[in-house]
């Protein structure tokens, strides 16, 4: 923990922008060096161009490998793409469109040349395939859309990001993301030069390239995913703080749109965040899930001397939107565990007036990740419902929001999404913003924050204690831990309870979950190995204790050191 988490970031703390843009175009990748290599992770290819991770040979790299594969799929419909607010996204978006343009992609851009949310993306995409028409959305065939996000998502302003979503709308899967990441080294190796590519003054106005109002698109259809209604009739006041990312304009618009009592508490957009409050490392990062990233808007909500708050409910979102922060004046920022329970309790359950979603199929699922926590268990068992229980990655959740088998995804990190109100798929990627109005919708029907709806829960299903920690593992045991069975498992209890289950496929698809999760009666944990540290992640939970949480913690450690040796 930095000792200046929480606090306002300084001067030396802020990039120098025109370095990072400038390092863009200047320096150039080694194709051998594994950390300048295109990597895909769960949201697309991430890195700094001031390490040679995020460059333009990067970028047009990858984005002739996209036109490639989407080109061996039949995909020939408009591809949407849409940018955030770091620097490096705009240098990227037009040297992505300067190489979709030479190559006669049909390509849908902004069309007030600004900036795009991730869900905004997924939607338009959706849309375009048939998301709200009877027939339902089509994957595949000829005439299709897809899509590029250009986004680093929460990371700190010297990243860069780029993901590609295809026809379905959602997170790219790992057999498109191989094949696009193989591809761009190739054309990494073999020089970027060969890519064909127009000055972007062509490519900005050649006819294969049109505008599309994401934002108009996006906010009209809100009202038939969110109950707006009851939130402009209740009086719910809202302060929504974009920190800085691509909802700035999306907030102002849809308190406009539907008369509701919302204020967007900083509309300023600065590539270095200067407004922004440190995060536990002492870095710029913008993740709405982090108190310390959140502190400024935590402080805006503490009450006044007469008991007080400006805003009923204030939310944040991260650079891309993809991602929600909820907070309540009786509970300051809520615990993304928590809100997820929440949010599921109430859109599955009913009130008054009935079901709150009577659109929804009755046998439509939850899904949530493997590391989320186990109190959404308990509430979807509590429902009546069935648990879909997936690896990392909001990509798993794409089939069944697609054809409404699951009502609603989503992860520990702040993610989700969920059907329209009459049970058709709304978006298939992370939507941060219907999350943040879920909220609103939440107090204004049934008149207690998601905060006191939460306390609820924990009196009927009881209390738990949630953390992250991180172990070191070298890259062999990382290798090792992503390729564990059961049976290398040898520890029969956990902090005490007999263990119930060792998991290295999810229990939802029985897709291989890269790592290890261990359950007992009341306490589980899962270690996955990092993606780009020499550690592997323990997410771990209690509904004991803390203290038996650090035990549980302890003694996860030690079953990894064992299997892992074990292994061997």
């Amino acid at each position: 923990m930095d000792p200046r988490a929480g606090t306002p970031a300084q001067p030396q703390d802020l990039i120098d922008v025109d370095a990072v843009v400038g390092a863009y175009y200047d320096l150039h990748p080694d194709p051998d060096d594994p950390a300048q290599k295109v990597v895909f992770g769960t949201s697309g290819h991430r890195g700094s161009s001031l390490d040679s991770a995020f460059n333009e040979d990067h970028i047009v790299a990858i984005t002739q490998a996209i036109i490639e594969y989407r080109r061996s799929q039949g995909t020939d419909g408009p591809l949407y793409i849409g940018r955030d607010t770091h620097a490096l996204s705009l240098p990227a978006w037009e040297s992505a469109l300067q190489v979709l343009a030479a190559a006669g992609v049909e390509v849908r851009v902004d069309a007030r040349d600004s900036w795009t949310p991730t869900p905004a993306v997924s939607h338009a995409i959706l849309t375009a395939n048939g998301a709200t028409t009877v027939d339902g959305v089509r994957t595949s065939g000829p005439g299709l859309a897809d899509g590029i996000v250009v986004t680093p998502s929460h990371n700190p302003p010297r990243d860069g990001g780029f993901k590609y979503n295809p026809p379905h709308g959602g997170p790219a899967g790992s057999e498109a993301t191989s094949w696009i990441a193989d591809r761009a080294n190739e054309i990494l190796r073999t020089g970027v030069g060969q890519v064909k590519r127009v000055p972007l003054s062509v490519a900005v106005s050649v006819p294969s390239t049109q505008k599309h109002d994401f934002l108009t698109a996006y906010v009209d259809d809100l009202q038939n995913v969110i109950d707006v209604d009851a939130i402009r009739e209740a009086g719910v006041r809202i302060g929504a703080d974009p920190l800085g990312g691509a909802s700035v304009e999306y907030w102002g618009e849809i308190g406009e749109r539907y008369g509701l009592d919302l204020t967007v508490v900083n509309p300023t957009v600065d590539p270095a965040w200067s407004f922004m409050t440190l995060d536990w490392d002492g870095k710029i990062r913008m993740d709405c899930s982090s108190p310390y990233a959140m502190a400024s808007l935590r402080h805006r909500m503490e009450p006044a001397a007469d008991g007080t708050t400006p805003y009923d409910i204030a939310t944040g979102n991260d650079a891309d939107s993809d991602r929600h922060g909820i907070v309540t004046p009786d509970a300051g920022l809520m615990n993304p565990n928590h809100y997820l329970a929440v949010a599921i309790s109430y859109l599955y359950g009913t009130g008054d007036d009935g079901a709150r979603r009577p659109g929804w199929p009755s046998s439509a699922a939850v899904g949530k990740t493997l590391v989320s926590s186990a109190l959404i268990d308990r509430v979807v068992a509590g429902l009546g419902r069935k648990l879909v229980e997936v690896p990392v990655g909001f990509k798993w959740f794409v089939p069944g929001l697609l054809d409404g088998s699951v009502a609603f995804g989503g992860e520990e990190s702040a993610g989700g999404s969920f059907l329209r109100l009459d049970g058709r798929v709304w978006t298939t990627d992370k939507d941060g913003i219907i999350l943040a109005l879920l909220a609103s919708e939440i107090l204004a029907k049934t008149g207690r924050t998601p905060s006191q709806h939460h306390a609820d829960l924990v009196e009927r299903y009881g209390e738990s204690w949630y953390a992250r920690v991180d172990a070191p593992a070298s890259l062999e045991e990382k290798a090792t831990l992503a390729k564990l069975s059961p049976d290398q498992v040898t520890a029969t209890t956990l902090a005490g309870e007999d263990i119930t289950a060792k998991l290295t496929n999810a229990p939802g698809n029985d897709a291989a979950i890269g790592g290890l999760k261990v359950t007992t009666e009341n306490a589980w944990f899962a270690a996955r190995p990092s993606g780009t540290e020499n550690v592997y992640k323990i997410y771990a939970e209690s509904f004991v204790s803390a203290e038996h949480l650090e035990q549980v913690q302890a003694e996860a450690k030690d079953v990894v050191s064992d299997a892992l040796g074990g292994a061997e």
